[in-house]
């Protein structure tokens, strides 16, 4: 939910330090005594500067009176003060550039640190290019809604054209007072240059708006925009009241809304197509929580995700700003010594939060969930909408495909369009080439905003040419190549059955019937780590490795005992996945209550010349589910101990090919700490209420006949 926080993201100097606005410089004293420079030496610096491991970002550094001044097509202007003959320094945003000269006297490059990375630059070009960044003005409005609340927005307009233009609106619980041209500029690069007329709002309940904020509101009991009724608001009849208040007093617009977001912003993207406005002609939901319960952000089938419930809920409904912090050890620690969730909860020394009670009270799919939940909603097509997803998402991987399925068959106009990239939550915003360690040959992110999200906003809201999706746009890893679908997942798949053999054997052909199982002990006291202790807050200040997790080599995990594998021989021929990958276990528990965490895992071979990537554990897909609801997720029940059970679920899409020369991995189980919360494997009423002497080791048996059906494309 961050890009519900990706809006924060985005905005945090430790994530995008390069997008943070530039403010006035006030050199200190030690600044000004290097501060005489002449401008041959200053102007030796002048020319375009880029990362070695990011060739696509490009940093120009020119003269600017006696400073330097730096910027590149997506970061703003920023004034580099002389700190010494070859350092360089900016206060705020804290940034430091010291420039390499060869023994022959030649600037070739520099070293440039932010607030909590240093990168190498490599000198390509002794002109510098500016940016093409458009000027914008901003205005302060307050919207009222239909009940009286006045909703907080900032307006901002290209100031170098007078045409009526479109309005491109963003509503987020994020606070929106940072908006201003350089925002815009560099967070919509793309868009920002076509030109629109930007809105980005405080939902209800949050920083600079009036009302109460409720978590994901639900749509009204009476939901009825047209009707008025001032006692039947959620966030669909904010928007509709926005966007009739924005074409009645915002001069000069073109009378055409379009709306985006990501993740929380996501959501509130596709409320704006739940009974829209007629002004509103296109939406893009990115990432968009979409049911919490049943795939995003707080629960995966049931099992509960114990710290970004916690950190999340936390952050969000202390107080009506943004309150994220940091723990102040190992959330592995905190949370194994608190035990169940409210003994969590309690701990924090919090009161009690809604979203929390929320937890406690409502630990399977009732009606509280199911009220929040969009895709029940998504009945019908009501305006041209592009839905956006990463392959590897840590947040709301499960929304834009849940969104696009609930769509497409109603989809006769052709309408919905689904994009997917090698991607984590709302890394499309960003120029990189990589996610983690993993290297994709190109800025994908770029890529999909020049050739699809630009595209795509200016056919709908400006009757321009150029956008040219038929369906789907899917960025197949593996190939690293986009790909072009008429629907997804597309018709040209063989589903095929990846067996897991009793000897750690990984096979598409059958084995024999039998009884053979491969069999583990999972001990609550003991849980698998999700990703590298020690484990930050999710969105601690600096380092959080909560970004990059799902792309983190699983190596380390397979050597547990508590962990499963099956491997199969190095492959003589590639084999592509594309479409939904389904885990069907057939297994068996000595308790009475259980967790399933399937990972299918892409090894690469051991081979020095792929770096980093040499023995490489990458997983595709991945997920959890909570046995006590193989059954029904609204009234779970015990298991039958040691009675085989089958448990067949999702672990959702991929586009991805196992290349020649690297082996496919399975691996299972039963725990994955603590971002969800540990199953204490003996049935009780609320696992978030479990009481330690619940908590009990349990032996787990996947007997022969499991398997992954895949959808693999023939050769």
């Amino acid at each position: 939910m961050l890009q519900k926080f990706a809006v924060l993201i985005i905005f945090l100097p430790v994530q995008f330090s390069c997008l943070v606005p530039a403010r006035a410089q006030n050199p200190s004293a030690s600044q000004a005594s290097a501060a005489h420079l002449d401008t041959a030496t200053l102007d030796r610096y002048a020319g375009q500067y880029r990362p070695f491991d990011e060739p696509d970002i490009v940093y120009s550094v020119f003269r600017e009176g006696d400073h330097l001044a730096i910027e590149s097509a997506r970061s703003p202007r920023v004034t580099l003060t002389p700190e010494s003959p070859t350092g360089f320094a900016s206060k705020e945003p804290p940034l430091h550039m010291d420039f390499i000269i060869d023994a022959a006297g030649k600037v070739t490059g520099a070293k440039r640190k932010g607030r909590s990375s240093e990168t190498q630059l490599e000198r390509i070009s002794g002109q510098p290019v500016h940016n093409h960044f458009r000027p914008y003005s901003s205005q302060v409005v307050m919207i009222p809604m239909r009940d009286g609340v006045k909703l907080h927005a900032i307006v901002l307009r290209p100031t170098d054209t007078s045409e009526p233009l479109p309005f491109l609106m963003e509503r987020t619980p994020y606070g929106v007072d940072q908006s201003d041209s350089d925002f815009v500029n560099s967070r919509y690069t793309e868009l920002a240059q076509s030109g629109y007329i930007f809105v980005m709002e405080d939902i209800r309940g949050r920083y600079g708006s009036e009302g109460q904020f409720i978590m994901m509101r639900p749509i009204a009991a009476n939901h009825d925009p047209k009707s008025k009724d001032p006692n039947q608001i959620d966030e669909s009849t904010d928007t509709y009241d926005t966007v009739d208040w924005l074409v009645k007093n915002i001069p000069n617009n073109n009378g055409r809304v379009g709306v985006v977001g990501v993740s929380y912003p996501g959501f509130l993207a596709a409320e704006a197509g739940i009974d829209p406005h007629p002004a509103v002609k296109a939406i893009s939901p990115q990432a968009p929580m979409t049911d919490v319960w049943l795939g995003d952000d707080f629960f995966h089938n049931g099992a509960f995700r114990q710290t970004y419930g916690y950190d999340y809920v936390l952050g969000m409904e202390s107080t009506k700003e943004n309150t994220f912090t940091k723990l102040n050890e190992d959330a592995y620690t905190y949370f194994l010594n608190a035990g169940s969730f409210a003994a969590g909860a309690k701990l924090s020394g919090s009161a009690m939060l809604s979203t929390w009670q929320g937890f406690l009270d409502h630990p399977a799919y009732d009606q509280y969930w199911r009220s929040r939940a969009v895709q029940p909603h998504l009945d019908r097509v009501t305006v041209p909408t592009l839905e956006v997803g990463g392959w590897w998402d840590q947040e709301d991987m499960w929304g834009p495909q849940a969104e696009y399925a609930a769509l497409e068959p109603h989809d006769t106009n052709h309408e919905i369009f689904l994009a997917l990239g090698p991607w984590n939550h709302g890394e499309w915003g960003r120029t990189t080439r990589h996610l983690g360690v993993v290297n994709f040959g190109a800025s994908t992110g770029d890529q999909f905003r020049q050739q699809i999200e630009a595209p795509f906003f200016a056919h709908y809201l400006k009757d321009q040419p150029g956008f040219n999706l038929e369906d789907t746009a899917s960025f197949q890893t593996g190939t690293n190549r986009w790909m072009r679908y008429s629907h997804w997942p597309p018709a040209n798949t063989i589903e095929r059955n990846l067996y897991l053999g009793s000897n750690g054997t990984l096979s598409f052909d059958k084995p024999a019937a039998d009884d053979s199982y491969t069999k583990y002990v999972s001990d609550p006291a003991n849980p698998v780590e999700y990703r590298k202790r020690p484990i930050e807050a999710t969105y601690a200040p600096t380092g959080s490795g909560w970004y990059t997790w799902l792309v983190e080599d699983q190596t380390p995990y397979g050597k547990r005992p508590d962990v499963a594998t099956w491997s199969t021989p190095v492959l003589d021929h590639d084999v592509t996945v594309t479409g939904d990958v389904v885990a069907d276990l057939l297994a068996a528990t000595s308790g009475t209550d259980g967790d399933w965490v399937v990972k299918l895992i892409d090894v690469y071979p051991d081979d020095p010349s792929l770096g980093k990537m040499s023995g490489y554990q990458l997983m595709i897909v991945d997920e959890i589910f909570r046995g006590r609801y193989r059954k029904s997720y609204e009234h779970p029940q015990a298991i039958p101990s040691n009675t085989t059970e089958e448990y067949r679920y999702s672990l959702h899409g991929a586009d991805h090919v196992f290349l020649k020369g690297h082996r496919m991995m399975v691996e299972v189980q039963s725990s994955w700490f603590p971002l969800y919360d540990r199953n204490p494997q003996t049935y009780v009423p609320n696992i978030m209420t479990a009481a330690p002497a619940d908590y009990k080791p349990a032996e787990l048996r996947i007997y022969s006949g499991s398997h992954i059906e895949l959808p693999v494309v023939e050769r």
